[in-house]
């Protein structure tokens, strides 16, 4: 909403120098919730905010990453939850240092068919979170995702980044989960 685009604008234009001083090159943001608009009265209104802050992102080399969710049931209101908007969004602003936070877990909610995405889309993607569904909990086989062949759809893309596993362990030992989780997806 317009309405938060003054906060949000001095807090990113503020952050942008920080994170690159730091020796980062990633930041991420979200689209916010509906609040009654409808995806073209979003999108606008995303346009109108990150195009002023897009110039300083580009300026010091650090890429801005919008990250879907699901608004099926973890963020009922949430305004990017389609991969479709997020590229439009990409595309409207056309930088180079405007991607998708391209969040597994939620967009298998939202709309499935994970590996065609990736395949069709990864030019907008910037980065991955990974966890399994139902429930956020970990890659194993109580999950209805292949985590392998997605890894292997994201490789072939020539993706080098990070994958980052944003599960929320159901296991006490919670060290043993993350380290089944980079097995199963370090192909």
């Amino acid at each position: 909403m317009p309405i938060h685009h003054p906060w949000l604008i001095k807090d990113y234009l503020e952050a942008i120098p920080l994170v690159a001083a730091a020796g980062y090159k990633n930041l991420i943001c979200f689209s916010g919730n509906r609040n009654g608009m409808d995806d073209a009265t979003g999108l606008k209104n995303c346009v109108e905010g990150l195009k002023k802050i897009m110039p300083l992102a580009e300026a010091k080399g650090v890429t801005i990453h919008i990250e879907l969710f699901n608004s099926k049931i973890d963020h009922k209101d949430y305004m990017g939850d389609k991969s479709a908007w997020g590229i439009e969004l990409c595309k409207q602003l056309g930088s180079p240092n405007f991607k998708i936070l391209f969040d597994i877990y939620h967009m298998q909610i939202d709309e499935g068919d994970i590996i065609r995405s990736i395949q069709d889309n990864h030019a907008f993607f910037g980065h991955y979170h990974t966890a399994g569904v139902p429930g956020r909990h970990e890659l194993d086989d109580r999950q209805e995702l292949n985590y392998p062949a997605i890894m292997r759809a994201i490789k072939a893309t020539g993706y080098k980044g990070y994958v980052a596993h944003e599960f929320i362990a159901t296991n006490p030992d919670k060290i043993s989960s993350l380290k089944q989780a980079v097995t199963v997806c370090d192909i």
